[in-house]
């Protein structure tokens, strides 16, 4: 398949550069596959959606302020986006911009002097060649015993998409941001991009939908800066996916079997929570508990063994995520429903609008 398959035109102006208040109030393209049928609706009409007995599948990751600028000892401009402890212990993972001028030793000046980096080693991409990712020693120079998490908490800025161009995104460390950029059920702290179709989800909507008798069950994935980026190969097949940590619980694999018992169906919130799924699949149709690193990549040809329906947003050009949606649905009929929802007015990308995509 050529990546350019999955290309299209977006104006700019319909990229949300925050989200709709209060977040059920985003508006939601509601499409049947099997009878090819779209109606319009909100998030916030969920429960009349859904039916008893479904499971809804969230990803319960919380996005870290990762992001931290500062400067070289040659004053040049630097900025570090944090994406989990590395190897050995006390060294962390970091996107470096710009990479290529990094040398190992050097030591980075961020957040005013507030937070050192001490430059390692450059890590290798997922082709094997010299990637974009250093490890650093990272530390906090008048209290070295300060956890890197504890730092980041305080100085960090969260790690707000490049479209995201409103004046706030200049200073990403607004109270308004880091609640906007977090599920409301957010629980384990490790993704550096959010798990967007969550965004939509308030916690008086959760209640609505349990009392339907719509099921809830929490995998963790923690989404890395591959999520969001476009496909640089010409061909899909060609593409090396990012790997990612994930965790399925016990109590996801009992929520699931007892899906599958009653007849309901497997909703998955967000692209993330679908892979994790998939990731942990068993030949009956359920999923395994466990833990690791998934670098599954789902495209057209991808048979779903999991997942029955997707809530998802409106995605970028030529990426993984509009490849994995359209899996579920077909190319060609995604991207018309990606025209119908510009003809219609959807607000499109992390803080935009939603897509529900059932059987």
């Amino acid at each position: 398949m050529n990546v350019a398959d999955f290309d299209y035109d977006l104006p700019e102006d319909r990229i949300a550069q925050r989200p709709v208040e209060p977040r059920d109030a985003a508006r939601l393209l509601v499409h049947r596959i099997a009878r090819d049928e779209t109606e319009h609706a909100q998030v916030r009409d969920l429960p009349a959606i859904l039916r008893e007995g479904d499971l809804l599948v969230v990803n319960d990751t919380r996005v870290r302020p990762a992001r931290l600028l500062g400067r070289r000892a040659s004053a040049g401009a630097v900025e570090l986006l944090v994406l989990g402890p590395g190897v050995p212990p006390g060294r962390w993972r970091a996107l470096v911009r710009p990479a290529k001028r990094i040398a190992p030793g050097e030591t980075l000046e961020l957040e005013g002097g507030a937070v050192l980096a001490r430059a390692c080693e450059r890590l290798p991409g997922p082709d094997g060649r010299p990637g974009p990712a250093w490890s650093f020693e990272i530390f906090d120079p008048a209290a070295p015993e300060r956890t890197v998490a504890d730092l980041l908490e305080v100085f960090g800025r969260v790690p707000l998409p490049p479209y995201i161009r409103r004046e706030a995104a200049e200073d990403p460390r607004s109270p308004a941001d880091r609640t906007w950029y977090q599920t409301v059920y957010a629980r384990v702290p490790g993704a550096v991009a959010a798990p967007t179709a969550g965004l939509h989800l308030t916690s008086a909507l959760l209640d609505r939908l349990a009392e339907r008798g719509v099921a809830r069950t929490a995998v963790t994935l923690h989404v890395g800066p591959g999520t969001f980026q476009p496909v640089s190969a010409d061909r899909v097949e060609d593409h090396a996916m990012h790997a990612e940590e994930y965790a399925v619980p016990e109590e996801a694999v009992d929520a699931v079997a007892k899906t599958r018992a009653r007849g309901g169906r497997v909703i998955a919130v967000g692209t993330t929570s679908a892979r994790t799924l998939e990731s942990r699949r068993d030949p009956a149709g359920g999923i395994r508990s466990g833990s690791g690193e998934t670098s599954l990549f789902i495209a057209p040809g991808y048979a779903f063994g999991v997942v029955d329906g997707l809530l998802t947003n409106f995605h970028l050009p030529r990426s993984t995520l509009l490849m994995l949606v359209s899996a579920l649905a077909g190319r060609e009929r995604v991207l018309r429903l990606y025209a119908e929802a510009m003809a219609s007015g959807y607000r499109f990308y992390s803080y935009g609008d939603a897509m529900l995509l059932l059987p």
